[in-house]
């Protein structure tokens, strides 16, 4: 099966020339940096124009493996609330990007609370639109890397926790290196001093790889974090990965690219090693 993507066009140009030459610039622009080991990251998922330099600064730093796991959340009411994609490939304008059928098996054994589902995945952006910074900076070509995508609904922590350590055992397993890349924005539409204050609240506890203090502050500051299941179950896994410390790359609202401050969704590029 071959899933034609949902969002080119829209999030990101339908052109490969032009595709290119953005992703290039938001990873250029981030600067000559070491590359690094790492065990996870997050990345934003809105429009390229709003997140993609916060997105680019974090691809700009890595050293990415060929085996990828993509965690994010599902926007859309439709599907199962924890649906996992084998078999087949995503096409982005930059060509198809192959899906990793063992490592998939490997989760879903882990972990058969994961179901497998297409609707779920059929209209969702927030993974869709890593593709073509990992199909960039790894490779084009549908051999240059693997990718296994997971999206999930609402769940409890207990449910998140849970998946946590099915991922941190599967990439324990496997016989190469496992980047699990979470994709997430932050807070959603509020101004531009509540977003950053919400934000600091819950960026505190990443940095912290506090899954449970991520979780309930989320809750209790009404941080509209739209990936914090995605971002609480790697949290979990990193942690039982030896995971010790996590970087804010970047951080940037929507309101620095708009000049519209009065309601702005933020964006957190951040390393975890």
């Amino acid at each position: 099966m071959i899933r034609s993507p949902a969002v080119a066009g829209r999030f990101y140009p339908a052109e490969r020339a032009q595709l290119e030459q953005e992703v290039d610039f938001f990873t250029i622009s981030a600067g000559a940096v070491p590359k690094q080991r790492a065990i996870a990251c997050i990345a934003p998922h809105a429009g390229y124009m709003y997140s993609g330099h916060v997105a680019g600064a974090v691809y700009a730093r890595l050293e990415l493996p060929k085996r990828i796991l993509l965690l994010g959340p599902r926007h859309h009411p439709r599907g199962a609330r924890m649906a996992i994609l084998s078999e087949g490939s995503w096409q982005t304008p930059l060509g198809e990007a192959r899906l990793d059928a063992e490592f998939a098996a490997e989760l879903k054994r882990l972990f058969p609370s994961l179901m497998e589902d297409g609707v779920a995945h059929e209209r969702e952006h927030s993974l869709e639109v890593q593709l073509p910074f990992l199909q960039r900076m790894i490779g084009a070509e549908e051999s240059a890397f693997r990718f296994t995508p997971i999206v999930l609904g609402p769940l409890q922590y207990d449910e998140l926790a849970a998946l946590g350590g099915a991922l941190a055992s599967a990439i324990q397993a496997s016989r190469e290196a496992v980047l699990l890349v979470v994709s997430s924005d932050m807070n959603h539409y509020e101004s531009d001093e509540i977003t950053r204050g919400k934000d600091r609240k819950a960026i505190e506890k990443i940095l912290a790889l506090d899954a449970r203090g991520l979780y309930d502050t989320v809750r209790r500051e009404e941080i509209s974090m739209c990936g914090v299941g995605p971002a609480v179950a790697m949290l979990t896994a990193v942690r039982l990965l030896g995971a010790t410390k996590a970087e804010l790359v970047r951080y940037a609202t929507s309101g620095d690219v708009s000049d519209d401050r009065s309601a702005v969704v933020g964006y957190a590029g951040m390393i975890i090693r």
